[in-house]
């Protein structure tokens, strides 16, 4: 066996409405499928999802306090009012201040932007930049990307005089700012169409609706935004992110070209995949671990050096925030190991004097891919007494729920289910960490340790065709709500396989089914390598993928889990290292087995392996069920280990069968070599075998075990006498056969199982174990 690394949640089709859309849309069942599956599982809705380039967006003025936003913005043109738009520093933030800084100037506005240090201001308005503000002779304000929360901002604005504009796209609460407009999607009284808009999502509206026109020029920064802020790629955000990376595949903005550059790459190849892990972390770098205005210049300036200026900083700033993160996740995973360990905590709690704010949210990710516990990492700030946290959570724990029963000791908190921000005294954590603990054990249970896997649709490897591939790109750009599908193909026979990559750290699998085949790559799955016998039944999960070499193009399948459900079988009986593969195996399932007492030292077993030996005994009680068996020599009677597998199930066996003295391949006499020595005896009469055994095994070619061996039979059958090593004929001796010889039948005995299970084939030995473990099935079926 070979259990996945996570839980497989299969998704379930309705065969009758897969057919209608296969048939009616000309799109293969595969594609059918996973629609319907994503409930788009009518004709229209379908349509309306898979063919985005006639679509239109909705009327910007559907949005409530837009029309008020453009009359207050024509009011400040005419009388030459300075705006300032009030930005954020992730990359939606900057998408949006880019978005709408472009669209005012456009129209003719006196604008310049602000984003605040998340270091010295922290997230959103704040009343000293408001301040600064007034004095700079700003009198209108507009937010984008945050505000909705800002409701002491927005009576200090109001009693300096300024017009405040909200356009945010995060969670209202019950009380809303006492704003000149609220631009939100979200709000109850707003009747617009879609309303999971990013922030720069709702400031490509206002553009629209400041320009007259949509503003496509803008599409591919509202795309940076809508991917990298996680939004859900469906309705009018599927729009934008799909029209902007074709916008993007052809951009002039030379600052956006610069930061591809230094990414690596070319225009033509931009996808949502660039934009997730290429240049959203690019620009949220900056804002990370500094200000976040070169991002903003980056997107916005004409000049070439000052692009490549500003994206070789941007650069720098990645990689400085890559280090930082590196150093604090292993900072962090070697305290939750000696301090938390994860089978004594439900929930990770982690801190450190002065951990960079700015990427604690990264860690806590990566944390909970390790350990997958809900998780907060803090930075303890001891001048101040006080720990800034971000958080993250698991399926099945609410974090924004239970982390809401402990705002007495959060002053400043806020999140969603999945993730959270917070506040908190330092002399509060421990009070926290309990409390928390005592949550998630009261929801949780041991499954919910294990991470889930959505699975879009099972299919078979003659389902995946070059033509199906190409349909389902129709489905992109993947991301949140359309995820890039996860496809099972179950009882695949592995072709090939092979460890690739430097390391040896990458797994090339080639998997047939049917008379198909598919290429397999999973990257990071080296170690699997050593956990697949030959012909082990696969079932596989992963993305599905075009090979590109040569102009040569076929199917491949990205891997993101395997598993085999069925016992393995593990050959190695022509290892030479046999003790380190050993070491190699699971200690928690590992069960040596042995049959002769002395074979353990005759190999030379370590003595840290050891304690997972024991030796047969007849008739007592030795369950291997689920173990991972090692079989170390082989038995003196074929009985002994088909009557273990008649009680047991074992995961795994590994067969070494050693053995000292090989009978297979010594000289089995026959009749004509007893019928020889007889003759020899009745003519020499007695004779000392001490003496005279190796001649005679030089003179017939034979050897002096040989010899021995027919001289022992002999003697069992009292054909003759040995005394003090003189042998010689019993004249009296009645006639009998071989088989009544003790020694001729323990000779026969040990070829046999030597055969058997020394020199047999692979496939031979896995004949011999599934007919003895169906034995077992059946009896306990």
């Amino acid at each position: 066996m070979l259990a996945s690394k996570s839980r497989w949640n299969v998704s379930e089709s309705n065969t009758e409405l897969v057919d209608q859309l296969a048939e009616s849309l000309d799109i293969a069942p595969l594609i059918a499928t996973l629609l319907v599956n994503r409930g788009f599982d009518t004709i229209d809705a379908a349509k309306e999802f898979l063919y985005t380039n006639d679509q239109e967006f909705h009327d910007p003025f559907l949005m409530e306090d837009m029309d008020k936003l453009v009359e207050r913005v024509n009011q400040a043109i005419a009388k030459e009012e300075k705006i300032l738009v009030f930005g954020d520093y992730d990359a939606d933030g900057v998408s949006s201040t880019t978005v709408m800084v472009t669209a005012l100037r456009e129209v003719g506005a006196l604008v310049d932007f602000y984003i605040p240090n998340r270091f010295t201001e922290g997230y959103g308005p704040n009343e000293n930049a408001f301040k600064q503000a007034k004095e700079n002779g700003y009198s209108v304000i507009i937010t984008v990307d945050t505000g909705i929360s800002a409701l002491y901002e927005a009576k200090v604005a109001k009693e300096l005089g300024v017009d405040l504009i909200i356009t945010d796209h995060h969670e209202p609460g019950p009380e809303l700012p006492d704003a000149y407009a609220i631009i939100h999607p979200k709000k109850e009284t707003c009747s617009y169409p879609f309303d999971d808009l990013a922030g720069v999502g709702v400031a490509y509206k206002v553009a629209h609706a400041l320009l007259g026109k949509n503003p496509e020029h803008l599409l591919d920064v509202a795309a940076i935004g809508t991917i990298a802020d996680l939004v859900p790629l469906v309705g009018e955000n599927r729009l934008l992110a799909s029209k902007g990376i074709k916008k993007m595949q052809q951009t002039t903005r030379v600052g956006l070209k610069a930061l591809l550059q230094k990414c690596g790459v070319e225009l033509h190849t931009v996808t949502e995949e660039t934009v997730g892990f290429s240049i959203g972390p690019r620009i949220n770098a900056v804002g990370r671990l500094d200000n976040a205005d070169p991002a903003v210049h980056l997107l916005m300036t004409n000049d070439l050096e000052e692009a490549k200026m500003l994206a070789e900083e941007m650069e720098s700033y990645n990689k400085e925030r890559q280090q930082i993160v590196t150093q604090i996740t292993e900072e962090a995973i070697q305290q939750v190991e000696e301090k938390y360990p994860p089978e004594d905590n439900g929930f990770i709690i982690v801190e450190g004097t002065n951990w960079n704010a700015g990427v604690i949210g990264i860690v806590a990710s990566r944390l909970v891919d390790r350990f997958y516990r809900p998780t907060i990492v803090l930075s303890f700030d001891e001048d101040k007494g006080l720990a800034k946290g971000s958080a993250r959570s698991i399926a099945g724990f609410d974090l924004f729920e239970n982390l809401s029963e402990c705002r007495d000791i959060l002053p400043h908190f806020g999140g969603h289910p999945m993730a959270a921000g917070m506040t908190v005294k330092i002399e509060d954590v421990n009070d926290l960490r309990q409390r928390m603990n005592q949550k998630a054990l009261e929801i949780l249970t041991e499954e919910d340790f294990t991470p889930i896997t959505e699975v879009d649709i099972e299919c078979t490897v003659g389902e995946v065709t070059l033509a199906t591939i190409e349909q389902l790109e129709m489905l992109a750009p993947f991301g949140v709500a359309n995820p890039k599908p996860k496809v099972l193909v179950k009882g695949v026979l592995p072709q090939q396989i092979r460890q690739i990559g430097n390391k040896s750290n990458h797994l090339k699998l080639v998997i047939e089914q049917e008379g198909s085949s598919l290429d397999c790559v999973g990257f990071g799955f080296g170690e699997t390598y050593h956990h697949v016998s030959p012909g082990a039944s696969l079932d596989v999960l992963g993305e599905l993928s075009i090979n590109e070499w040569n102009n040569f193009r076929k199917p491949q399948l990205f891997l993101k889990d395997i598993r085999v459900t069925d016992w393995q079988l593990f050959d190695i009986r022509s290892i030479k290292q046999l003790n380190q593969t050993l070491n190699g195996i699971d200690k928690e399932k590992l069960h040596i087995l042995y049959f002769n007492e002395n074979t353990l030292e005759e190999i030379n077993l370590h003595d840290e392996l050891r304690p997972y030996a024991s030796m047969f005994i007849e008739n007592a009680d030795m369950d291997l069920t689920g173990k991972y068996v090692v079989i170390l020599d082989i038995p003196s009677e074929e009985e002994h280990l088909s009557t273990l597998l008649q009680t047991s199930t074992p995961e795994r066996i590994y067969a070494s069968f050693y053995q000292k003295e090989n009978h297979f391949f010594s000289t089995i006499p026959t009749r004509e070599h007893f019928k020889w020595f007889y003759a020899l005896l009745a003519k020499k009469g007695s004779f000392d075998l001490r003496k005279h055994a190796e001649d005679i095994a030089k003179h017939r070619g034979w050897s002096k075990e040989t010899v021995d061996f027919i001289s022992q039979v002999f003697f069992d059958l009292e054909f003759v006498t040995i005394d003090k090593g003189f042998i010689a004929l019993n004249h009296a001796a009645k006639k009998r056969d071989f088989e009544e010889s003790p020694t001729y039948r323990k000779k026969q005995q040990q070829v046999m199982l030597e055969n058997l299970f020394l020199y047999s084939s692979y496939k031979q030995l896995k004949v011999w174990f599934d007919q003895h473990l169906t034995k077992q099935c059946t009896v306990h079926s």
